[in-house]
């Protein structure tokens, strides 16, 4: 609050007023603390609360607890005691006599929201035994005009403060503090240095102390390396940071966009290079370069000087709304002042000036004064419309009325602000409504049991700030590739410990930052781009140690230990080889699939031992095809039937039987070789796994993407995929009959079965046939077809009944005029139709 000159720390004539002007770095605020606590009682003022609580606890660091005090609008900690007061400008008490009076970044009146403040303080604001000021050169002017009496002195920075350039944000050197000017600005830039650099700390001015501690000691502490800050850290937060970057050159300021002055770039800039230790700043995330004179200027520190300071009339009269407006309203007394933005606290009051009931209650000096004073409860949420209005005009009606605030709506207010969930801006907006409470909560004349109000809004500002670091936390810090990218930046890669767990994980320093299965490496699944390479990198170590583990490992395994998915080869259940096509469909070649962890030796054992067990595991499935291929290697009539066999993988489509007398017959169906109506084939070769396998290879051999599904295991008949199937079909061992196909020892089977039974005359169609085939009634003209017969009218009564007739196909029609395939028969009333021919 604006102090009345009459209420100032006034000190005698031969009181002392000094100002320390210079750039960023120059030992001010240290060397102000340190001037205040020489004194026997000092109040200094800060332009932010964080700084405020900053100095505090180093003061109590020097001093102890019970001598020092905070004051700022939110918080209040006065020990009996205190001496030495740490305060927000705004919350100085002044009407407290103090050996010193300092104020800090007094160039901030030239401000237009809060100059006058400052302006106020510059003018009135004195110690008994010393006055200091503390600011920017550009204030010296007008410093020595309105405080003649002032003894000015000029501290150089330092260390040096030198331009960079423009980098990416991906090439910005660790230590590096990246500036945005608005909440989304922060969050986007914060995100990717998250993904690219493994996170970045988070700062701005709405964040609480708690919070902001938390952050800054994740920066400090080199958790992450990066610091992603509105322009808040310009006002002496210290840090150690090497460089600053802008993500923009300007800014909203409350009323409008506009470029941001080079002082003001310089304040910010200043940050980097703390004591002895240079900084460099420059521009990142596609802000346009600063132009060379802005350089120049903040690279010596030299910037135009202020002409005019913001004041605000404090000599208020209090005798009605009107007059307090008026007052509000005065005109500067001098042509270096000028009259700021109105505050939100004379937005309020004016705004209230029209509600009719505020202006019944606003009666006499007393009840004005109180209403000024509710209309100067910070409007920390920022909400649009009148809705801070309403709450002054609230708390002015409740203390005009009762004296006191109500506990119930007090309580109620606090409760529905005490919920920690929620997404970052949520907690940020509930953080700004509790700010508001504990600034009502620190005026002990407007509730009863004041210091209990403060423990709870106390109580819940913490817990808000717990939730939204945790929520910082997690949405812009990895600490995993945090620490795998320091490592690895400061080439110490060597020292990072990293391991292969049992399961495949692998932990380094332990994070696990993936799995390896086989010979490949998976990283984490939340790590993308450059993130995933950083994990790339962190895991070689550990992987180039464990891959030639595993190779001797894959070497020594049982044939148990690896299967066959479909083209793949799988070790431990995971693929480490596919298949190729070969010299024969027998002899698949196996392909280790490519890992940068294998050389080109380690992928030869590899390959070597997984050709060993294909080739075992097609001789053990097949083995009756290689079993009668050993037995007919010396037997010159076998071979060729054989090696026929052997590049069919067991099975030849087409007739067969016409093509081996009955004795060459006999002796390659004693090596389980059929050689029938429909094919040259090995019975034992259809079963399930000989079957699975010989469909994977002949899929290789014919340069086929994939195999095509086949039946389930023990059918007889292929449904819906024999005829699109074609040669594939065949192959397997499937003969096509009409809309299915019917496994070769099936279909010869029954073929031989109807052919004796056909072999003088038709004969009555087996009632079993169509179960027996696993064939529809409706299907069953046509599969007969398939095997060489068909169905013949026939009028014949059995039991009554007509029965259907089955007989072989015949080459040629019967008589004249009849279509092939078929015989012309009377016609009886049970006639039926369908019968499959003999080839």
């Amino acid at each position: 609050m604006a102090s009345h000159p009459e209420h100032s720390s006034m000190g005698s004539d031969s009181s002392r007023v000094r100002a320390v002007l210079g750039p960023t770095n120059t030992g001010k605020t240290r060397l102000a603390v340190e001037r205040m606590l020489a004194h026997r009682s000092g109040i200094i003022g800060f332009p932010l609360r964080l700084l405020a609580r900053e100095n505090y606890e180093r003061m109590v660091a020097a001093k102890g607890v019970g001598q020092v005090a905070l004051i700022t609008g939110e918080e209040k900690i006065t020990p009996p005691g205190a001496r030495w007061f740490s305060c927000t400008v705004e919350a100085m008490p002044l009407a407290r006599e103090a050996a010193f009076v300092a104020v800090d970044e007094i160039q901030l009146a030239a401000d237009p929201d809060r100059g006058h403040v400052f302006t106020e303080r510059l003018m009135s604001a004195r110690g008994a035994e010393e006055t200091l000021f503390l600011g920017a050169e550009t204030i010296r002017p007008l410093l020595a005009r309105l405080v003649p009496e002032a003894e000015i002195e000029t501290r150089p920075r330092l260390s040096t403060l030198a331009h960079a350039g423009p980098a990416k944000l991906s090439r910005l050197p660790p230590r590096s503090a990246v500036v945005a000017f608005s909440a989304a600005e922060v969050y986007a830039i914060a995100e990717l240095i998250r993904r690219r650099r493994g996170g970045a700390a988070v700062v701005m001015g709405r964040l609480s102390p708690r919070t902001r501690n938390a952050q800054v000691a994740l920066y400090q502490e080199k958790e992450v390396d990066f610091l992603v800050a509105t322009d808040a850290i310009g006002m002496g937060l210290n840090m150690d940071v090497d460089h600053v970057a802008f993500a923009a050159l300007g800014k909203f300021d409350g009323h409008r966009q506009r470029p941001l002055q080079a002082a003001e770039l310089a304040q910010i800039a200043g940050r980097a290079g703390r004591g002895m230790r240079d900084g460099s700043f420059g521009t990142t995330a596609g802000c346009p370069p600063l132009a060379e004179e802005t350089v120049m200027a903040m690279e010596a520190h030299r910037f135009p000087a202020l002409t005019q300071l913001c004041w605000r009339n404090a000599a208020l009269d209090f005798t009605s709304i009107p007059a307090l407006l008026a007052s509000l309203s005065a005109p500067p007394p001098r042509p270096c002042l000028r009259r700021g933005a109105d505050a939100s606290d004379l937005a309020t009051l004016a705004a209230l000036a029209h509600d009719a009931e505020v202006v019944r209650l606003a009666s006499n000096r007393a009840s004005v004064r109180l209403l000024w004073e509710a209309c100067q409860i910070p409007d920390f949420r920022k909400l649009e419309g009148d809705t801070h209005a309403r709450l002054a005009a609230r708390v002015f009606g409740h203390l005009v009325r009762q004296g006191k605030l109500p506990t119930g709506w007090i309580a109620a207010e606090i409760a529905a602000l005490s919920r920690p969930e929620g997404d970052i801006d949520t907690l940020m907006q509930r953080l700004a409504g509790i700010r508001v409470w504990s600034f009502i909560a620190q005026r002990a004349d407007w509730l009863e049991d004041a210091p209990h109000w403060q423990g709870q809004a106390r109580e819940t500002e913490d817990l808000l700030s717990e939730a939204l670091h945790e929520r910082l936390m997690s949405r812009f810090v990895d600490r995993r590739s945090a620490l795998l990218l320091r490592r690895l930046e400061q080439g110490r890669a060597a020292s990072l410990l990293a391991a292969v767990t049992r399961r495949g994980e692998v932990i380094v320093e332990g994070h696990t930052v993936g799995v390896v299965g086989g010979f490949s490496f998976r990283p984490d699944p939340e790590a993308t781009g450059a993130d995933r390479r950083l994990v790339l990198r962190a895991a070689r170590r550990a992987l180039y140690a464990e891959m030639p583990r595993r190779v001797a490992a894959l070497e020594a395994a049982r044939d148990t230990e690896f299967a066959l998915a479909g083209p793949n080869l799988l070790w431990q259940g995971v693929p480490v080889a596919r298949l190729r096509k070969g010299t024969s469909a027998l002899r698949p070649l196996v392909h280790v699939l490519a890992s940068e962890f294998l050389d080109g030796p380690a992928r030869e054992r590899v390959r070597i031992r997984l050709q060993n067990f294909l080739d075992a595991r097609i001789r053990s499935d097949l083995a009756p095809l290689f079993a009668a291929m050993a037995a007919a290697a010396e037997e010159t009539a076998l071979r060729g039937p054989m090696h026929r066999l052997s590049e069919g993988l067991g099975v030849v489509p087409g007739p067969a039987r016409e093509d081996f007398p009955p004795t060459l017959r006999a002796r390659l169906r004693a090596l389980g070789v059929r050689a029938g109506r429909f094919g040259l084939f090995m019975p034992a070769l259809l079963k399930p796994a000989a079957l699975r396998l010989r469909a994977l290879l002949w899929t290789l051999a014919e340069g086929w993407a994939e195999t095509p599904a086949l039946p389930a295991p023990g059918s007889i008949v292929w449904r819906g995929g024999a005829a699109e199937a074609g040669g594939f079909a065949a192959a397997m061992g499937w003969l096509p009959a009409g809309p299915v196909g019917i496994r070769l020892d099936m279909a010869e089977r029954v073929a031989a079965e109807l052919a004796t039974m056909t072999r003088r005359q038709p004969a009555s169609l087996p009632a079993s046939l169509a179960p027996r085939l696993g064939v529809k009634a409706a299907e069953l003209p046509a599969v007969l077809r398939g095997l060489g017969f068909r169905l013949v009218p026939h009028v014949g009564e059995v039991a009554g009944e007509a029965a259907p007739l089955v007989a072989p196909l015949r080459r040629r029609p019967m008589t004249p005029g009849a279509e092939t395939g078929t015989t012309i028969l009377p016609a009886g009333p049970f006639a039926s139709l369908a019968v499959l021919h003999r080839r």
